[in-house]
Parts: structure tokens; C-alpha cells; sequence
């Protein structure tokens, strides 16, 4: 485990859920059944059984899911029966599938589709028959993070003071998470590194994310399970198993636009399950299949033999910026990002970056080189995903934008589904 001066990872982890606990009048943490957030779980539940506190639990249910998955949750629940509150959520909300183009979005629990459902909705969860009735704000077919930013505001109405959300994330697993937690935009609480002020939308909420575990390494997650015995999801074993190492391992909902490179897994870990799954989410099959071919944007790279990469990537901005320099530039400053962040936490200067770094340490998005932001120009990777950005409510805008203005930019035949959905929007007149 890593060691600061006087305390490892751990023990520095307790330290700030302890402190959460005295500074926030009340807190709820998030959890999905991943490795991350139930080791964040289970030591919140050590320290406020120490600190005779209660908390609550967060846990959206997404119907198609690993069964092993629901089991753990189950466990988890009766684990910190004593000191939390659970909001186990099985309501329709729209969820992200890379997988299919006929249906880039699915509904999870809608009563339309019951018939196809995965399971049945658990004894005791928040349905659309019992929510609250004070969830006034709830809408079928809204989108995750809208409903956890939503949820955010409702206990921060319902409760006095000022609320913490607890988020196992960890800093290493990509440069967007570690920006997510490092953002010196980010308004914090009193100061604290490992906290970030909630809004929705414009509106700031008294609700603060906090990170407990921001600095963990995946090693460090297993060697916490390990030292103090938790609980583990144990498809992570069946995954080992089949050969997926622990740093490649994702959970959460297996259609996105990461996670769908590992569906082939989840046929082999939970046939049962799968089964139920084809006949749920188009394209799941298509997923399983083709999920690391060229179909799904899975293929090598090739550029002129005469080229660096280097000169590759100026080569590809400099064609853009002929046809549309406003897209240029937006590249530009997503790189221009990138390479500042290795340059201050790597010491690595433009001259210093490599034309080439391992192939796997390039794949698992923790080196640079040129050959990486060539390959995420060449792929029309909008958003970047590439050099570990995600999409953002600005890039949004600016695609819209650049749309108007540039009325063959976009087109809805495109490999992103997120831009196939925006093109249609626009094509439909909708802004």
C-alpha cells in the first residue's frame, strides 16, 4: 500500500470518512456493486459503528445485471443493516447502450418491456408504484446522472444542514476521474482536497461528494478486502479466472461505451443471465460478438511510413483546420489538457513525450505518447475518450454548434452513439 509520511492509503481512508462524519450534519454514500464502492461502504460502516453513527446508501438498480452482483448488494445490506439506511432504486431510468443503433438508449424496469425484464424487482426497493411522493421531480426515461444529481437535492431538502455523498472513486483509474477530484475549479468544503461542491445545473446545492479512497491503487482495493476480510463481488474471481486482469475488470452497467468491451465475459461468467439479456438489450449479441473488432472502433491504427507520429497528428489538425477550424481547435485544447497533466504529474514536457509507449500502458490510458492522440484524432474520438476525457455538457454544446454552422459535420450514420442521438436531435429541429 502506498505510505504517506506517518499513514497508508487505509488508514488515511478512515481518517477522512471519520472526519466526513463530524462535518457533515448528514451522509449518504453511492454504491453499485463494484469493487471501489464496497470496500468505501464496508469501512464507513467500521467507523460509524465506532463513532455510534447511521448513514445513508444510494444503490440504483439496473435490472441487467450480473446476478452475483445483486447477491453481493444483498450481502452488503444485511452487512450494514445496523448503521444504514438503504434507497435501493428500481425505477425507469434511461441508461447508455453502445452496443446498437436501432436503440443507443434502453429503460431499465419499464413496465412497457416487463415481460422481457431480466428479474423481478426486489422485495422492498423504491419502485415507480412507491416512490416518494415528494419526488416531484422524478421523470420515466430520465437519465442516470440527472436522477443522482436530483436525489442529491432531495436529501439535502430533507434533511438539515450541509449533506455528504460518498463516491468510491479512485484517482488512478483515468485522467477524467483524477480531474473530477483535482479541479482547482472545484469548490471544496472547508478546503478539504478530497471534496467537490454538488450543483444542478446552475443551481449549487448544500451537498458535497466526498472521496475517501481517491487515492487508492486497484492493488490497494484488494489488499483492504484482504487485510481486513470484506466482502468482494465475486464475479471479480470468475473474471480472473477467465483471464481479464485486475486492472482491466469493470461492472457497472456492461453496455456502455468502456464496458462493452468485456460483454463476451459476461456470456461466459453468467450464461443464465445472458440469455435473459439478448432478449432485453438490442444488440447485446452484436456486443459479445464483435466487441473487440474493428466494428466497434477496435482496429489498428496505419499512418504514412514517412511520418513521425508526431508530424501524423499535426498532419491530421492541420487537414481539419482546412475544413473546419473551429473542430480543429477543439482538439487542440482537449490535447493541449492532456499534455499538461503529464506534464505536471509526470515531469514529461512536449519535447519529452514518446512517439510510441507500451502498447499496454497506452490501452489502460496511464502513458503518452503521440501514437495515443494521433489514434483519437484518426478515430473522430469527439470526446476524447482516447486520452481518458469524457463528455461533457460543453462539448454538447459546441457539436450542436459546430452542426449549424457546418451542415455535413455531422451525420446520424456515425460510430458514437452519443453523436448519432445529437445529430438526430438536430436533424429534428431540437437544440
Amino acid at each position: 500500500m502506498k505510505v504517506y509520511d506517518e499513514k497508508n492509503v487505509l488508514e488515511a481512508a478512515a481518517d477522512r470518512i471519520e472526519q466526513a462524519f463530524y462535518e457533515f450534519n448528514n451522509i449518504y454514500l453511492c454504491v453499485s456493486g463494484g469493487k471501489d464502492s464496497s470496500v468505501m461502504l464496508q469501512l464507513a460502516a467500521r467507523v460509524a459503528r465506532k463513532m455510534n453513527k447511521h448513514f445513508g446508501v444510494l444503490f440504483i438498480d439496473l435490472e441487467a445485471q450480473y446476478k452475483e452482483t445483486i447477491n453481493h448488494i444483498e450481502e452488503l445490506r444485511k452487512e450494514t443493516d445496523d448503521v444504514a439506511d438503504w434507497y435501493w432504486v428500481a425505477m425507469p431510468i434511461s441508461l447508455r447502450n453502445a452496443v446498437s443503433v436501432i436503440q443507443p438508449k434502453w429503460i431499465c424496469w419499464d413496465k412497457a418491456d416487463q415481460n422481457k425484464w431480466v428479474r423481478n424487482i426486489p422485495k422492498n426497493a423504491i419502485t415507480e408504484e412507491n416512490y416518494p411522493e415528494d419526488w416531484v421531480w422524478f421523470k420515466k426515461g430520465m437519465e442516470f446522472e440527472e436522477f443522482t444529481v436530483y436525489f442529491a437535492e432531495w436529501i439535502s431538502k430533507k434533511s438539515e444542514g450541509i449533506i455528504g455523498c460518498g463516491i468510491g472513486i479512485r484517482s488512478d483509474e483515468s485522467m477524467n476521474r483524477f480531474r473530477t477530484i483535482v479541479n482547482n475549479r472545484k469548490i471544496r468544503y472547508k478546503n478539504y482536497a478530497w471534496t467537490t461542491k454538488v450543483k444542478n445545473g446552475t443551481k449549487e446545492l448544500s451537498v458535497y461528494n466526498f472521496y475517501p479512497i481517491y487515492d487508492f491503487s486497484t492493488e490497494d482495493i484488494w489488499g483492504t478486502i484482504a487485510k481486513l476480510d470484506l466482502k468482494y463481488n465475486y464475479v471479480y474471481e470468475w473474471m480472473y479466472k477467465n483471464g481479464v486482469s485486475i486492472h482491466e475488470q469493470r461492472l457497472c452497467q456492461p453496455y456502455g461505451d468502456d464496458q462493452r468491451n468485456g460483454l463476451d465475459q459476461f456470456r461466459m461468467i453468467e450464461p443464465e443471465t445472458w440469455e435473459k439479456v439478448l432478449n432485453r438489450v438490442h444488440g447485446a449479441n452484436f456486443g459479445n460478438i464483435y466487441c473487440r473488432t474493428s466494428l466497434l472502433g477496435n482496429m489498428k491504427s496505419e499512418k504514412p511510413r514517412h511520418l513521425t507520429w508526431e508530424q501524423y497528428t499535426v498532419f491530421l489538425l492541420e487537414s481539419l483546420g482546412l475544413y473546419c477550424p473551429e473542430l480543429r481547435d477543439h482538439y487542440v485544447k482537449k490535447i493541449r489538457k492532456f499534455l499538461r497533466w503529464f506534464e505536471k504529474h509526470e515531469g514529461l514536457s512536449i519535447k519529452d513525450i514518446p512517439e510510441e509507449a507500451d502498447k499496454k500502458l497506452e490501452s489502460a490510458k496511464k502513458a503518452a505518447s503521440w501514437r495515443r492522440i494521433a489514434r483519437a484524432i484518426e478515430k473522430n474520438d469527439f470526446w476524447m475518450k482516447r486520452l481518458s476525457f469524457s463528455q461533457t455538457k460543453s462539448d454538447v454544446q459546441r457539436i450542436i454548434e459546430l452542426k449549424k454552422k457546418y451542415t455535413n459535420l455531422l451525420s446520424e450514420d456515425v460510430e458514437d452513439k452519443q453523436l448519432k442521438n445529437i445529430a438526430a436531435m438536430i436533424n429534428k429541429g431540437v437544440d
